[in-house]
């Protein structure tokens, strides 16, 4: 009987190949625009699992997500620096400033000072160069995406064809000179600017003079310390905001999660695609139930019992099923593999395909129990009436 079931469900060629493009479209849109959600959503706190060395980061308690930037006063490194539990406490700058490239073109930069003694904060991915190169007069660290991106120079000052930025070439922030001494990978930030890394008090240089320059405070405590309550005793020592870095990713998430429209737009994507697989692959395989029930009603006049016909009729379901899923994930794969690196946020975490799988399950399953409960009511006899 399965060799049968699975005869009857290829040889109907056109519902069958019809039902595997319906779930391998509703596959690939649940799961592509998932994946580039998930992506999305990693880039907006990206900075903090770049920067593995804090244990904690003390910012001001108004500050609602990482790139929220309210400075802190720089008395604020030094309370911190006292709290009980605190084995290290240093300053952090971040912010977006203007870059001039030594052949005129200009662009937006996120900067991020770190410490000058200790270097923590510094990228954790050095490509070309040491980090230690930072302590260099005007030294700075670039992210290698925006090497050949954003600080591309189309009229190199040296002559000769454009080319991407390199060691040893030299850019202007804020009417001062800055040398490339290093090349970084660091994770795109979610408003795509390239990052640039430099000390602390260079940054500070760089940046139009405010009152404030402290963005964060980046606080690390022993190994057996108990965060939370460090964290506690910080808050209550200082008035400042202290997380934790998944606590802080998960505050940015949140913030983005509920103040913008970004999940609604990617909600309405991968229900659309759930609803794709029910009115195709779906309303496909009842149909096919239907066209076949004489079939299935002879079987029935001729002895097969109950459990023999739900059997066949899940089988088919079940190869539909996989083989729909199979090519929809396969083509999701292909997608997010074939990408220029830094071009689309595409993250496929392991619930992503789980997701897309339960929900070919429900249009399967829902599809199937509609058309067992005509195969069960079917009366063998209809069959040799001619109905």
């Amino acid at each position: 009987m399965p060799i049968f079931a699975l005869k009857m469900l290829f040889g109907d060629s056109a519902r069958f190949y019809g039902m595997l493009l319906g779930l391998a479209f509703s596959t690939l849109l649940i799961s592509q625009q998932a994946s580039i959600f998930v992506g999305l959503m990693t880039r907006t706190f990206g900075f903090v699992t770049d920067t593995p060395q804090p244990d904690l980061w003390i910012a001001d308690p108004l500050q609602r997500f990482l790139d929220d930037n309210k400075p802190l006063r720089s008395t604020a490194v030094q309370r911190v620096r006292s709290s009980p539990g605190v084995d290290w406490a240093v300053p952090l700058y971040k912010g977006l400033l203007t870059v001039a490239l030594a052949d005129g073109k200009r662009q937006m930069a996120q900067v991020i000072g770190v410490d000058d003694a200790t270097l923590i904060g510094g990228p954790g991915v050095m490509l070309e160069g040491s980090l230690s190169d930072l302590r260099k007069p005007d030294a700075i660290i670039v992210d290698v995406r925006a090497t050949e991106r954003e600080f591309r120079m189309q009229n190199p000052p040296d002559g000769g064809p454009p080319r991407g930025l390199r060691v040893g070439d030299t850019l202007e922030m804020n009417d001062r000179r800055a040398e490339v001494v290093g090349i970084c990978k660091a994770t795109q930030t979610f408003q795509s600017q390239p990052v640039i890394y430099t000390t602390y008090n260079r940054a500070v240089e760089f940046a139009p003079r405010e009152r404030r320059m402290v963005t964060m405070v980046l606080v690390g405590v022993g190994d057996s310390a108990d965060r939370a309550e460090i964290a506690a005793g910080i808050t209550e020592r200082t008035g400042l905001a202290a997380y934790t870095g998944p606590e802080f990713a998960a505050k940015t998430v949140g913030y983005w999660m509920a103040e913008t429209g970004i999940p609604i737009n990617f909600g309405t994507a991968i229900v659309l695609g759930f609803f794709v697989g029910v009115a195709v692959a779906g309303q496909m395989f009842y149909n096919f139930v239907l066209d076949n029930l004489k079939s299935f009603g002879a079987m029935k006049a001729m002895g097969a019992s109950r459990r023999t016909l739900f059997g066949m009729v899940v089988l088919q379901a079940a190869t539909v099923a996989v083989l729909g899923f199979g090519i929809g994930i396969g083509a999701t794969s292909a997608f997010g593999i074939s990408l220029p690196e830094g071009r689309l946020a595409f993250r496929m975490i392991w619930q992503i395909p789980v997701g897309a799988a339960i929900s070919v399950i429900v249009i399967c399953s829902a599809s199937a129990a509609l058309g067992l409960w005509r195969v069960m009511r079917l009366d063998p006899a209809d069959v040799f009436k001619g109905e």
